[in-house]
């Protein structure tokens, strides 16, 4: 199982111990704590005795995924569509739901969308705020 090597490192030089010590002290083979701290491996008997060695839980040598920061792509669009229902022709909500549909199969997912208003000059539009994710 994965064990946290930078943890067991900073425990032992916190008392100021050599491997050897370690060793003797949790009742392992030096061996075992070398490859412990360069693999970051560890068997469930070892991890209960470093446990106990260092007088910590043995959940705290777990190791711990570290979050990957994501990076996405950012795009604004103008999304026209005519709120008066009775003109002919004009272009409903449904249109509107399908130019948002056509973004997402391109991966764009909406992050924001901004509606005009008559009080803006707006009215009849909205500004959509588009992302997708970035893959390395």
């Amino acid at each position: 199982m994965k064990i946290d090597a930078v943890l067991i490192l900073e425990l032992r030089s916190k008392r100021a111990w050599s491997q050897d010590e370690l060793a003797i002290v949790s009742g392992l083979n030096i061996r075992t704590i070398q490859r412990i701290e360069n693999e970051a491996t560890i068997s469930l008997q070892s991890k209960k005795a470093l446990a106990a060695a260092f007088d910590i839980d043995i959940h705290d040598l777990d190791y711990k995924e570290l979050p990957t920061m994501k990076k996405y792509q950012y795009k604004t669009v103008v999304l026209k569509f005519d709120i008066g229902w009775s003109k002919k022709g004009s272009q409903g909500p449904f249109e509107f739901d399908n130019a948002l549909n056509e973004y997402a199969k391109e991966g764009w997912r909406l992050s924001n969308l901004t509606v005009g208003t008559t009080v803006h000059g707006g009215s009849g539009q909205a500004i959509a705020v588009l992302e997708r994710e970035l893959l390395d």
